[in-house]
């Protein structure tokens, strides 16, 4: 199989009336199919339930974009079952072959950009820029996936020669496991986590966050015009405290990729080290829980580098990333500087419904806003609230970028992930007690500095403890194939989604012997 070596999507900046013309057209478009209802897809068929869920538009919550059928546990037995079965044959399938499912769908997912983008525009909140961002990265997974599994086809594993014996190890793959999605990168992450288990010859069943079912289905419709065959793929969108724990804890499932909050992450981690009736395996979990991430800047550091850097780190798409910088970390003689020019910078975002493609549109939910108001309130008894600290008028979950400064390490606000447009301005004294803040918490996902200095620099790439640092540059944005994206302490188990290795995970090598 001939391919060309891997390019990473461009993201698409609207600086064009031609590209803009096409958003318009295509937010248009995805508009008049609000309410639209999309059913399960389980063993390759489409399946539609008694009960639904309903997913509605952030920045106008009275707006359905859609409903999606809902699974419940005789719906995820089924799809085990189906997933099982399909993979009595996927297993066996050529990689090359495997691999084209993949890079079919990325052809796919190409032609549907702008709808593509549109729809998370209207589902989750999100910016044209960061829309495009997302599908971009999807199509990156797919693309980079079906490159890097071509290194595992049999035989695959280079072993030292023995006098009298035919010896090789070779790769196979672990059979049906549970991918259970976040809402924040609904089909970047969602593709993402179903790809890598795919294309090297495992089946999944795939339940998506019940805030974003539409992109999910819609990635589904792909796959399925890909040609991915019964059972490979299935869709089981539901409840995570029903759907999601019953595949948890099923004896059939053979590992859990999971992506969202610590709490729920620790939970599944304990669930499936217990042995269940009927179990034969232990199960393996992947986990990327989130972190509390945080930029330090310096004297030194180029000052209006440094701010538009904070700026797109704390509030892109509402400071709702895994990766968002909220904390702000400036050394003594920094501090007033930096405070000001964020500040002045901050003032003059704008915030609205995200199909008016503002700085800011709303965050994802109910829950979500007051989740957010709820640390802010917190914030004001333990800092300098300099900027936003409200919601803003609209029907939608419009939050006002919000700045504490003052902020002590300890603090909750310094230390708990808000997932919210809040970052926290903490004083120190120099380089060396600015690390030790960073390393402070619980977490260690993403991490920056911005610095002039060599040594500090230095120091940081050895003492910084986290999964992705970023020197001079934004915390956020991680390149398929370029940053392998993942984190240490809570903050997961590190998979490095999007790198070389990712794709080990879902294998396991198997060594054969014959003596002549």
């Amino acid at each position: 199989m001939t391919v060309e070596p891997f390019r990473n999507q461009p993201v698409e900046t609207f600086a064009t009336e031609e590209a803009r013309r096409e958003m318009r057209e295509a937010l248009k478009r995805v508009r008049s199919e609000f309410g639209r209802h999309y059913p399960l897809y389980l063993g390759g068929e489409w399946v539609d339930t008694k009960d639904q869920i309903a997913s509605r538009n952030p920045s106008a919550p009275s707006q359905v974009v859609g409903t999606v059928a809902k699974a419940g546990k005789a719906e995820a037995e089924a799809a085990l079952e189906a997933a099982w079965k399909a993979f009595k044959t996927w297993k066996d399938w050529p990689q090359e072959d495997r691999s084209r499912l993949l890079l079919k769908a990325a052809a796919l997912m190409k032609r549907r950009r702008r709808e593509l983008e549109a729809t998370l525009v209207y589902e989750i909140g999100k910016s044209w820029v960061e829309a495009s961002a997302e599908v971009a990265e999807a199509i990156d997974f797919l693309e980079y996936y079906a490159r890097q599994a071509l290194k595992y086809k049999y035989p695959s594993v280079e072993v030292v020669p023995y006098p009298g014996e035919d010896n090789e190890s070779f790769y196979i793959p672990l059979g049906a496991g549970v991918v259970i999605a976040p809402w924040n990168f609904p089909i970047a992450i969602f593709t993402g986590m179903m790809a890598g288990p795919v294309v090297v010859g495992n089946t999944v069943v795939a339940k998506p966050a019940e805030d974003t079912v539409v992109i999910a289905a819609k990635v589904f419709e792909i796959l399925h015009e890909a040609g991915f065959p019964p059972g490979v793929v299935n869709l089981l969108p539901g409840e995570g405290k029903e759907v999601g724990a019953y595949l948890v804890e099923h004896p059939r499932t053979r590992f859990v990729n999971f992506t969202g909050s610590l709490e729920v992450g620790l939970w599944i981690q304990e669930a499936v080290s217990r042995l269940a009736p009927g179990q034969r395996w232990i199960k393996r979990v992947f986990l990327e829980l989130g972190g509390k991430d945080a930029i330090i800047v310096d004297e030194t550091a180029d000052l209006e580098a440094a701010t538009e850097g904070i700026l797109v780190s704390a509030y892109g798409f509402q400071g709702q990333k895994c990766s968002a910088a909220s904390r702000l970390i400036l050394t003594e003689k920094a501090y007033e500087p930096v405070l000001e020019r964020v500040l002045r910078r901050a003032e003059r975002l704008v915030v609205g419904p995200a199909e008016e493609n503002p700085d800011l549109g709303p965050v994802a939910s109910k829950a979500q806003e007051e989740k957010v108001l709820s640390y802010i309130e917190v914030g004001k008894g333990e800092g300098r609230l300099v900027l936003g600290g409200r919601r803003l008028e609209g029907e939608g979950y419009f939050i006002a970028p919000t700045l504490f400064a003052e902020v002590p390490p300890e603090a909750r606000i310094a230390q708990e992930e808000i997932f919210g447009p809040v970052l926290s301005v903490i004083r120190v004294k120099d380089f060396g007690e600015a690390l030790e803040v960073a390393n402070g918490t619980v977490y260690g996902l993403t991490g920056g500095v911005y610095s002039r200095k060599r040594e500090h620099l230095e120091r940081a790439r050895r003492e910084f403890h986290v999964g992705n640092l970023y020197l001079n540059r934004k915390i956020t944005g991680a390149l398929v194939g370029v940053q392998p994206f993942g984190g240490f302490n809570l903050s997961g188990t590190d998979t490095k989604a999007g790198g070389p290795d990712y794709l080990l995970h879902f294998l396991q090598m198997k060594s054969v012997a014959e003596r002549f």
